[in-house]
């Protein structure tokens, strides 16, 4: 039986991570940082795809796993009739090149362990050449190259192309193992070790997780989500994945796989958001700068997503060897979607730049020439139809969510120049621009009949992003035409109290076959809505059962099926977290905590 998503676990080292399953193997590894060529595909394949186990033999599923508290440290137990272990796997921050450290220990009696690898570079395609070098094996093909180690040294060979090593440990041993990628080209980079590697990094994610602001309710759960998304920074540029994996599919069996291995713009303002609040300043820093190193150039040029440094060609390629997440083809490396128009991104650039600039981070001398850029360019363009938030395949629509995050950016711009007046901009014009959106909007894209916002003009169908209509300020939460969507959207795409983004079995409006899980950020945002308007006992009721759709140890993938009760989509994605540390804030922050 194909493991199911929840069965994973992440570690990762802030350039690249790992997903290890319920059995102690890991299965999903993309080296040498997230958008690279995983060396584990067992995940999107088989066993021959790749990948790596370490556990009892004769073992199946663990007794018990947990990370270490405040950290991404991960411990996986095993009891079996000779006694029990630990495995405790972790990816250190690196200096150099990615090490990924597993070290089994003996807890009580004595217990036989087999460590098996399976290398294959390229997405589980190339099988390398190994070999012995200075007591490590040595995996090479292509730009690759991996070396592994044990300390102690244990019994290793190869079979089948597999690398297999065995041993016994009793109570209070232990053995470790350290596998190591560098470029083929170069020498391999000085070694780890692992117990110190674990010292310090249990320590350093205690130190950071102990500067989270957040002390009410569920705190244990916004402190996973945060560790989650610094997970899914890229350190060296800032920028943050929305997920480290690709084509975990939003229905068993379906088409709607994608690759989300990069940085979505639609994600900003919510991120920043969160990283502020929390108490992150020099991580919502490094995100601005991320994004406003990404968004250079040509505003007409501005993309959806960028790569992890803002590279700009993200090329949509499928991989016919790999069969897919119980069996979901196709599995997708790159995005096409990079390509289309998505109004929304203006918006979410303008109220990130200027979150960032109300919340006292420090001032970039480019930032506010790129918005008169921007809001130049949005004068013109913001009458076009687009593909929207949620990236459409079936074709250009009036999206009422394009609209009003272009009502926000004019809006942010007009509120800039007004606290700071020394700012030049052609704020006649853009306040002009915000009261033709706003009466457009509520003119064509409300249903009167209904008392709903619409999915797009002339619409019936309704869409999640319409709950975001208050908190971004289009209008205010009292008004009877905000209330009333937040009704319908609640009553027509709720399917066991969770939101799906829009009825896609009703609607060709995104060109795809199939259906889709309910969406866990859209259900973060109906809690918001709710609390917003006045139902926060409702709001609190809602998150506690969202809260409780994390796995054993406490990650959220992108969707959940409530009818069968298991996570779909890329996992852990960073907007189901970010949804999650938004609502908790804005549910029992300093005013109401309590």
């Amino acid at each position: 039986m194909h493991p199911r998503i929840e069965d994973y676990a992440l570690i990762g080292d802030e350039q690249t991570a790992a997903l290890v399953g319920r059995d102690g193997s890991i299965d999903w590894l993309c080296l040498p940082r997230f958008d690279s060529a995983a060396c584990f595909a067992r995940l999107l394949g088989d066993e021959d795809n790749g990948s790596w186990r370490i556990a009892p033999v004769g073992g199946d599923r663990c007794a018990r796993r947990a990370y270490r508290p405040d950290t991404l440290v991960l411990d996986t137990e095993w009891e079996t009739e000779d006694g029990a272990v630990r495995v405790t796997d972790l990816m250190p921050q690196r200096d150099r090149a990615p090490d990924v450290v597993r070290i089994v220990e003996g807890l009580r009696g004595e217990v036989t362990v087999r460590s098996m690898l399976r290398l294959r570079f390229d997405y589980g395609s190339i099988t390398p050449w190994l070999r012995r070098s200075r007591g490590h094996r040595v995996a090479v093909a292509g730009p690759d190259s991996v070396w592994l180690r044990s300390e102690p040294a244990v019994r290793t060979w190869g079979e089948d192309r597999c690398t297999y090593s065995e041993f016994t440990v009793a109570e209070g041993e232990s053995v470790a193992f350290v596998l190591t990628w560098h470029p083929s080209h170069e020498p391999r980079p000085p070694l780890v070790h692992p117990h110190k590697s674990l010292r310090a990094s249990v320590a350093d994610w205690q130190a950071w997780a102990a500067r989270c602001r957040y002390d009410g309710p569920h705190r244990d759960a916004v402190v996973r989500s945060l560790i989650t998304l610094k997970a899914l920074t890229y350190s060296p540029t800032g920028g943050i994945v929305a997920a480290p994996t690709t084509s975990l599919p939003e229905e068993l069996g379906g088409v709607r796989n994608w690759d989300y291995r990069y940085c979505w713009l639609r994600d900003s303002t919510l991120t920043l958001g969160a990283l502020l609040a929390a108490g992150y300043q020099e991580e919502a820093e490094a995100w601005r700068n991320w994004l406003l190193r990404a968004v250079a150039g040509d505003p007409a040029d501005l993309q959806i997503m960028y790569g992890l440094a803002g590279e700009r060609r993200l090329p949509e390629t499928e991989l016919p060897w790999l069969p897919g997440f119980a069996t979901s083809g196709p599995v997708r490396i790159g995005n096409d979607a990079v390509n289309q128009l998505q109004l929304d991104v203006y918006g979410e650039v303008m109220d990130s730049l200027s979150l960032a600039r109300s919340s006292g981070l420090p001032s970039e001398p480019p930032m506010w020439a790129l918005q008169v850029a921007l809001m130049d360019f949005l004068c013109t363009a913001w009458r076009q139809p687009d593909e929207g938030l949620w990236e459409v395949r079936g074709g250009r629509k009036q999206f009422v969510h394009s609209k009003v995050m272009v009502w926000v950016a004019a809006d942010r711009a007009v509120r800039t120049v007004e606290s700071q007046p020394d700012l030049d901009g052609d704020v006649d014009a853009w306040r002009a621009m915000r009261d033709e959106v706003h009466q457009e909007v509520c003119e064509r894209g409300y249903d009167p009949a209904r008392n709903t916002f619409t999915q797009y003009y002339g619409s019936r169908e309704l869409d999640a992003s319409l709950l975001l209509i208050p908190r971004v300020g289009f209008l205010p939460p009292d008004d009877p035409r905000v209330i009333g969507t937040v009704d319908a959207v609640r009553d027509e795409l709720s399917h066991d109290g969770f939101l799906r983004r829009y009825s896609a079995e009703k609607t060709d409006v995104d060109g795809l076959p199939g259906g889709e899980g309910t969406f866990l950020v859209c259900s973060f945002w109906l809690v918001d809505a709710l609390h917003l308007t006045g139902r926060t006992e409702e709001a609190r009721e809602l998150f506690e059962r969202l809260v409780g759709l994390g796995n054993d140890v406490g990650l959220l993938a992108e969707e959940y099926d409530a009818a069968a009760g298991r996570q779909l989509g890329n996992f852990p994605q960073a907007f189901s977290h970010i949804g999650l540390v938004n609502t908790a804030l804005a549910l029992f922050g300093p005013d109401d905590a309590g």
